[in-house]
């Protein structure tokens, strides 16, 4: 059985997948969701790795999951300790060298939302957490995920991403189909342009652990 780190996105907690856990543990696998030190303003992005490396401690068989900005933090877990795979969940794949704060006009994030917002009377991009995060989530357990929001370190932010590439572990990735933020065909394009990888698709928005848990958390092939 495997054993799942599980790694927030920007300004969450570990709580963002409690949903998922309970999926995940009585199929034997173990899990660890560590809160990141990200309302640090002087946490780095390796920071944010060695807590997730700490919560896994002597575990093995490790899968590092990663969602949305917690792209930028899988792939440095890897660094410091094996793991069997990486699975980045409507994830930020970043580029050697790539501040998280460059990805967005790295990636031509704009532009693409930008472009999907025409298509669906601007419900993507919208500035309502409700319409843009939170549309497929039931609307207490948005409410509680927003009560439970942090902010997001600095320097972990603008701070350039570490590794000269990306790790040589499996990679997977799940595109959310009904994403309003991250929209589906820029994630399809990022995913192609920087891992050259086809991506697993759920029907679900960006929170997906939230909407969709059962569904994330039984991807075939131990794929989140």
């Amino acid at each position: 059985m495997a054993t799942f780190a599980l790694i927030h996105g920007a300004g969450d907690v570990g709580w963002y997948w409690h949903l998922v856990e309970p999926v995940l543990r009585p199929r034997g696998h173990e899990v660890v969701a560590p809160d990141l030190p990200c309302d640090d303003g002087t946490a780095t992005l390796r920071d944010y790795a060695a807590t997730v490396v700490e919560a896994i401690g002597a575990r093995q068989n490790v899968i590092a999951v990663g969602q949305s900005y917690g792209g930028f933090t899988a792939p440095l877990v890897a660094e410091r300790r094996s793991v069997d795979a990486l699975v980045l969940v409507a994830g930020m794949v970043p580029a050697p060298g790539e501040r998280p704060a460059e990805w967005w006009t790295n990636t031509r994030y704009r532009q693409a939302v930008d472009e999907q917002s025409r298509r669906d009377g601007g419900l993507t991009g919208s500035d309502d957490p409700f319409l843009a995060f939170y549309h497929d989530v039931p609307h207490a357990l948005a409410e509680e995920a927003m009560r439970r929001e942090r902010s997001e370190s600095d320097v972990a932010y603008n701070s350039p991403w570490p590794l000269a590439g990306w790790p040589a572990v499996p990679t997977r990735f799940v595109v959310c189909t009904e994403d309003r933020f991250f929209p589906a065909g820029f994630m399809r394009r990022v995913v192609a342009e920087r891992l050259g990888i086809v991506p697993d698709e759920i029907a679900a928005g960006h929170c997906v652990a939230l909407s969709h848990p059962d569904e994330l958390a039984r991807l075939p092939d131990r794929r989140l």
